[in-house]
């Protein structure tokens, strides 16, 4: 099976977990790194999957963590988890995992680091324009992949080149005298949209994209927004869009906690890539 096939087949099994993922996320996911998915199989039927991103020699995330119904219980979801350790090496790896799983992942070494919200909004439909706002397609490319790299714990320009010029997809950059200092992407999923990332030095300039980002939404479309808990900011903005939570997971870690610029994560870009 090709790795672009295995790619399709986590998409698939994540919306029917009700994950939500984007309509066009699979190529994006693949991108990142097309050696990095995997499918454990029983009798030549696929059961299991498991992403395995190796953004750099020091940083991997995991995700599409997922066994069928029907074989759960049976050790197939190990043997896949194991798998993916394995091709991660020494790397310090991340993931996000349900609640209910994190004693099991401590188990296996992993450490909770914090818990990350899934809001759910609607759209405003007001296109107000923004001075100091452009789209991403009208700044320097390398520039906005630099920003980005300061924030995330790994350079990522590949994954962002097909990120950002998924179908539907949105996204925008605030500048001041040709200096980036936040930018941020909505894109078409299965139910509504979701907004990932969103960097931005600070809360105001984090609100006005985000102002723009629904408002380029129909009003009363669904819009999803994955904030972590670390940075407070990002739950006020939610809260001031008066969205609501829907659901949680707990960032962990195998190693440490990267020394990220937490603060300046509003959005995360997903669960399943960090």
């Amino acid at each position: 099976m090709h790795k672009n096939e295995i790619a399709d087949i986590a998409i698939a099994w994540a919306k029917d977990e009700g994950w939500n993922p984007g309509l066009y996320d699979a190529e994006c996911f693949y991108a990142a790194d097309p050696k990095g998915f995997f499918v454990g199989e029983l009798d030549k039927k696929p059961i299991s999957c498991i992403s395995a991103v190796r953004y750099d020699k020091k940083f991997g995330f995991l995700g599409f963590y997922i066994v069928k119904p029907h074989y759960r219980g049976n050790g197939y979801g190990i043997t896949i988890f194991n798998k993916a350790l394995q091709y991660m090496g020494k790397r310090n790896i991340g993931g996000d995992g349900v609640l209910r799983r994190i004693g099991d992942y401590k188990k296996l070494g992993f450490k909770p680091a914090y818990k990350n919200r899934r809001y759910r909004g609607y759209g405003t439909g007001s296109k107000t324009p923004i001075n100091g706002l452009q789209k991403t397609t009208e700044v320097d490319f390398a520039a906005l992949c630099a920003y980005d790299a300061a924030i995330f714990p790994a350079k990522r320009h590949l994954f962002l080149k097909y990120w950002l010029k998924q179908p539907g997809t949105k996204s925008y950059v605030y500048t001041l005298n040709g200096i980036i200092l936040g930018f941020g992407v909505i894109r078409p999923c299965f139910e509504g949209y979701k907004i990932g990332p969103l960097f931005a030095d600070d809360s105001a300039v984090a609100t006005k994209i985000f102002g723009v980002l629904v408002g380029s939404v129909q009003k009363n479309e669904k819009i999803f927004f994955d904030v972590p808990e670390i940075n407070p900011s990002a739950i006020t903005l939610a809260q001031k869009y008066n969205m609501r939570v829907v659901f949680e997971t707990m960032r962990i870690y195998s190693c440490r906690q990267p020394q990220t610029k937490s603060a300046k994560i509003f959005g995360l870009t997903s669960f399943e890539l960090g």
